[in-house]
């Protein structure tokens, strides 16, 4: 079986690169089922802090599903339906894992590539990235959070323009639009994804754990509700070991040592 997923582990810091450079990345079974296990072995692993997404081969990060896997499927609505629910939950690992997830966008990141961009917490992209998402040209729709992912994060009007046009855009077109945090030299991607990573890396995990919920929680929900939701977080950080190292550190004018505690 082809290695379809790569995952490295240092100074807590994990990479998790797309590993099939001859098919541009393409998601297939195999690759997605993978995916979600090592989603499930960075969860679990305390030492790892930050997650970076990224793909192998220099061309692409992932462009989208594996057309060649998918034309030769026989499945009818209820058995697609049920494997897009699969796809939704893989997505939605990566979108509410309880670390921050960075996309590192080399190459072409298109269809189902793009909705696991959208489900990262940050998004850099070299500048020969292009991105969108192109189903309509081939008479679907994005089927993996693709038209709600896209339509939060940069707007109704301009979300249906890029899905309905099925417009592929530059990454200063897409920096433009909000779709992305970053645009650098190609060959800078990885060095500046992996700062980006150091950074927040050093901060409390428990902390920005409850700052991502929080911020999740609240754009899904009325404003009380979602100020009743960061009260709830600042309540139980407040007891961590965490503030309270930051706390004394502060005032005794050192680095502080966070344990996520």
């Amino acid at each position: 079986m082809e290695d379809t997923i790569t995952l490295d582990l240092a100074d807590g810091i994990a990479i998790l690169t797309l590993n099939r450079p001859e098919r541009m990345n393409a998601l297939n079974a195999a690759l997605k089922t993978r995916l979600g296990e090592a989603i499930g072995e960075v969860a679990a692993n305390e030492a790892a802090r930050v997650l970076i997404l990224t793909g192998a081969g220099g061309k692409a990060f992932c462009a989208g599903a594996d057309i060649r896997e998918r034309a030769e499927s026989e499945q009818g609505p209820a058995d697609f339906m049920e494997s897009q629910r699969r796809t939704h939950a893989l997505f939605a690992a990566i979108a509410e894992l309880r670390k921050p997830v960075i996309a590192a966008l080399n190459g072409v990141a298109l269809g189902g590539g793009l909705e696991i961009a959208l489900s990262c917490d940050f998004r850099i992209a070299a500048r020969s990235a292009r991105l969108g998402l192109t189903e309509v040209n081939l008479g679907v729709v994005p089927a993996g959070g693709g038209t709600q992912r896209l339509a939060r994060l940069v707007g109704t009007a301009a979300a249906k323009r890029l899905i309905m046009t099925g417009t592929i855009l530059t990454a200063e077109q897409a920096l433009a639009l909000g779709l992305i945090d970053e645009v650098v030299a190609d060959d800078a991607l990885m060095a500046r994804a992996r700062a980006l990573a150091d950074e927040l890396a050093a901060k409390p995990p428990l902390a920005l754990r409850f700052a991502k919920m929080a911020i999740d929680q609240g754009a899904q929900t009325d404003l009380r509700s979602a100020l009743e939701f960061e009260l709830y977080a600042a309540s139980i950080l407040f007891a961590s070991e965490d503030r309270k190292e930051g706390m004394r550190a502060f005032l005794e004018k050192r680095k502080p040592v966070f344990r996520g505690k």
